[in-house]
This record gives structure tokens, sequence and C-alpha cells, in this order.
């Protein structure tokens, strides 16, 4: 075990303390049983250890930060680990990878039962595994999704342009102090559009000309690995999947035709169904429903958006329709802290069963949303709002 701590030790000396995410604000660190969940690369192992380091001295051993990828689980199990762990007189255990580790949610829940003295927060690139497990410690962990990086975030990340978050209800009825400090450092616009492109994921620096590359992968990991392995997708139909990623990169936002769907993808249409709700949990796509309240199990969605800008632009082998990337942005960063629903006419979206929003250019108008109570416009191209049209990366500031 002395080498697991001498491990913690070298891992925290080189974590950053530069940038903390928002997020790491928002998590209940001492909850007895967490979950740190998200894609790969959105930045988990980096906000557990930046926790560890703010709150526990060098070289305290109260607190332990392990890999399941480490050689010692060759040998070894996580009950042991928190039996040794919790003897030496640990207090936190934090477990990453966790779902490279077979059985996991088996023995976490056996670690909770019987360390009860013992807070664990465990985190994973595979969230259809966490998902998986959420069986098993039903009533017991607390799960903490965590996005990729708002528009707000990209700013500190990339170009060291530091803004607060803003809560929806001021960047909508009162966007002028947002846009008149935004306009003071950078032009919003063009750092908008470079987000679009590279500014989700917190590594693109690490390797700017394989940034999309990584992206690819780490989708064809979870079609060809987890899909059949935790969905019981068959394997033959991946390259199917693959065709619907693609379909869905190429198209303009739109009510979806399941039938179109199923007939050019070679599925039938309940095996297309369930796919697009395996591949929402995988975070490979942002399912859009007109009516949560009525929602039924297997129902199709209303519209379908690939997660976020940088994936859609990493999987797209056809130019991407300019109206698909924008109302990729918006979905996204609004569902990362509200409901949206999709707008059958009158708006593109509906948010938290309040505010309609349509999006589109600088020449977009409010016909259709005129008379609609609470309606705005996010337009792209813009600097300044206009009445309730707003620049359509106001909606970036949320976390």
């Amino acid at each position: 075990m002395d080498s697991l701590f001498l491990k913690h030790d070298r891992l925290l000396e080189i974590t950053p303390m530069t940038i903390v995410r928002q997020w790491a604000h928002t998590i209940n660190w001492n909850t007895r049983l967490l979950a740190i969940r998200g894609q790969k690369g959105v930045g988990k192992s980096t906000m557990m250890c930046q926790y560890i380091k703010q709150h526990y001295a060098y070289m305290d051993r109260q607190v332990l930060y392990v890999s399941c990828d480490d050689s010692y689980f060759s040998s070894h199990t996580l009950l042991e680990l928190a039996e040794q762990f919790y003897l030496r007189g640990g207090k936190h255990l934090f477990i990453d990878e966790i779902h490279k580790y077979n059985n996991w949610s088996r023995e976490i829940k056996e670690i909770y039962d019987f360390y009860p003295m013992l807070k664990v927060v465990i985190s994973g690139s595979s969230l259809l595994s966490l998902m998986e497990g959420d069986t098993d410690l039903s009533r017991r962990c607390i799960n903490h999704d965590i996005q990729g990086l708002s528009f707000r975030e990209f700013l500190h990340f990339y170009k060291g342009i530091e803004m607060p978050v803003y809560p929806l209800e001021a960047v909508l009825n009162n966007p002028a102090p947002l846009i008149q400090q935004m306009n003071k450092l950078g032009r919003p616009v063009a750092l908008f559009h470079e987000y679009l492109k590279y500014g989700y994921y917190p590594y693109y620096l690490e390797n700017e000309v394989d940034y999309y590359t990584a992206i690819q992968q780490v989708v064809n990991h979870i079609i060809d690995n987890e899909l059949p392995r935790i969905c019981n997708v068959e394997v033959a139909n991946t390259r199917k999947i693959k065709s619907l990623m693609t379909m869905l990169c190429a198209s303009e936002p739109f009510q979806v035709s399941i039938s179109k769907m199923s007939v050019q993808s070679g599925l039938k249409r309940d095996t297309v169904i369930a796919y697009l709700n395996y591949m929402e949990k995988a975070k490979l796509l942002h399912l859009l429903y007109s009516d949560f309240v009525n929602l039924k199990r297997l129902q199709k969605p209303d519209k379908i958006n690939v997660d976020n800008p940088n994936m859609l632009c990493a999987w797209a082998t056809t130019p991407i329709k300019i109206g698909t990337i924008r109302e990729t942005f918006v979905a996204n960063q609004l569902a990362s802290t509200h409901q949206v629903e999709f707008m059958k006419q009158n708006g593109d979206f509906r948010v938290d069963s309040k505010y309609t929003i349509e999006v589109g250019g600088e020449d977009k108008d409010y016909t259709q949303i005129a008379n609609m109570p609470d309606s705005y416009i996010l337009a792209d191209n813009i600097e300044t709002a206009i009445g309730h049209k707003l620049p359509i990366w106001v909606v970036g500031f949320l976390y």
C-alpha cells in the first residue's frame, strides 16, 4: 500500500491549481459515497486531485487517491484496499477509473456497509458502466455529472479571460452587465466561433493536431465496446450506430422521423429508439422531447442533437450546417443546469416550462415567437442585445 501513497504524492505534486472549475464548488465532497460521472477528458481526475490539494496537507495519510488501472489491483481487491486504508487511519478514499474494475459496484456496496466512517468518492469515464452500477448502489450513492467546458470556462482556460457565472434569469432579463463586461475583455463573436470548434474539452492545448482524433476515439470506444458489453447491442450493429451519428451530424436540426432513420440505417424502429437512448446515456446525443411530464418509455424523441459542438465537428464527414451547430451549443449549455424541451412550433426550445428560445443568425426576427410570453432570440454574429434579441453566446455563462 505504501506504493499507492507514493504515487498519490507524486500525482498531487504535478496537479495544477491555476484554474479550478466551477463544478468543484457545487459538489458535496463530504457525502459518504459520491460518484463523479462524465465523459472522458472533461477533467474529473484533475478535479478530485485539486480538491485533495485544497483540503489536505502534503503527505496527509487520511486521504488517498488511486486509479483502478493501477497494477496494484492485479493482486488486490477494493475491499482489501479499504481495509488497509481504514486500519491506517484513512478517512477519505478517492477511486478513479472505477469502471475498469470488474464487479466494482458489489465491492463498493460492501465498503459502504462495513466502513461507515469512511468517505468514498468514485469516478469513471464509462457513463454506461456507472449507470449500470446504480442498481447495486441505489439509495447509497449520490451521483454528480460533470459537463465539458462552458463558453465561460473556455475563455478562462484558453484565453485568460475571467468572467463570473450568471444565472439564466439574469442572462435573459438583464444581460447588459454580462455583455458590457465581455465586450471590454475581448471580441465575443470570434471567441465563440473558436469555442464551437475546440473549446468543450480541456485538453486541446495538450495536442491540438490530434484533438478531433481523440474525440473520435472516445466515440468509437463507446460504440464498439461499451454498448455491446453493457447494453447488449449486437456487435454487427455498431457500424449502423455510427451511421446514425453521421446522419445526425449532416442534418439540419429536425423533427425526428424514426421510420426514415430505420430505413437508412437498416435497423428496426424500436431498435433505433433503444439505441438512441443508449447513446444519450453515454453522452453521445442529446434527445429532446416536447412533453417531459408524459414521457413514456421508448417514446421517440422530437429532436436529436449530438451532445456538444466539438463532438459534432469531430464526427462530421461533410460540412456542418450552421443551424445544427448553433442549436447543438444552445441545447448543451442550457441542459447543463436547466430542463430543456423541444418546441413543436413558436420557437426552438422551452426552458424550465417558462422561457421560449428561438435560435438563429443575426437576421432572425420575432415572427416565430410573436406574442409568446418570456420569449427570446439567441442570435449568432452579434455583440450586443436589442430588446429580447440576445447574442447566442450569453447562454455560455451558466456554469
